[in-house]
């Protein structure tokens, strides 16, 4: 009888061999049908969302630029406001003497100063006012105005005395040397007054954070009275500037 021959069964394309050969070969222990390892890219979405941050904050601080900018026209437009004005309208000298021995300065000056606010609708608020009277730059007598309201289109004469009693410290002895020589001379000593405050501004119902402010005149010019006379100072062509002055936490401009 016959040997029946059954046929074997295809092998499947890519499969291993059911009896793989011994010992094994490097690709099936490595197993070199698997597919290769691709690393996947990272996703973007963190520097995404850093990037569209940063365009909203930029876009943000340029709408309230230019809404600033909106308040500001509109403000100029409904008041037109204007800095205020100072002059030294008058400036006696009772004394002014120098201690060589204490290289200190010993004063008296009687200061009137005129204020002006040219504003129709703008009304300032003035804290007290710090005097200092300088003379080649060295502190020659320092005083005070009271804190008072500016209003719309006035005039103020404000009044004080300077003085200084020696108690400011020692002068170097350049600076002392020509003041001694200034006070001799016969074109007058050269003055200098510097104003310091803080003020505010009132538009109908707004009022504007206190700003400093500095004044500095100069262009005057007196003789040093003798015995107990009182000389007045040449204030004709005195001019004053006007600086304000914005603290921005240390430092100010």
């Amino acid at each position: 009888m016959a040997e029946k021959v059954y046929p074997s069964k295809p092998t499947p394309i890519g499969a291993a061999p059911a009896n793989p050969p011994f010992p094994a070969t490097k690709a099936q222990l490595y197993g070199a049908n698997r597919p290769a390892y691709r690393p996947q890219a990272r996703r973007r979405h963190r520097r995404g969302w850093c990037c569209s941050c940063c365009i909203f904050l930029t876009l943000l601080v340029l709408a309230l630029l230019f809404a600033a900018a909106i308040l500001a026209a509109v403000v100029y437009l409904l008041y037109r406001p204007h800095r205020p004005s100072f002059a030294v309208s008058a400036l006696k000298l009772s004394y002014l003497n120098v201690s060589q021995s204490s290289s200190t300065v010993i004063s008296k000056f009687d200061l009137n100063v005129t204020a002006k606010n040219p504003n129709k609708k703008l009304v300032y608020y003035y804290g007290p006012i710090t005097i200092s009277v300088y003379s080649d730059g060295v502190d020659v007598g320092e005083g005070s105005f009271p804190s008072f309201v500016h209003g719309t289109k006035n005039t103020t004469l404000l009044k004080t005395t300077i003085a200084s009693n020696g108690g400011g410290g020692a002068i170097d002895a350049a600076p002392l040397a020509k003041l001694t020589s200034d006070m001799k001379s016969k074109n007058g000593l050269p003055l200098e007054v510097k104003l310091e405050t803080k003020v505010k501004a009132k538009m109908g119902s707004l009022k504007t954070p206190k700003v400093g402010i500095r004044v500095t005149c100069v262009g005057i010019k007196v003789s040093v009275p003798s015995g107990n006379a009182t000389a007045t100072a040449s204030t004709a062509g005195a001019k004053c500037k006007v600086d304000t002055r914005v603290k921005i936490w240390k430092w100010t401009f």
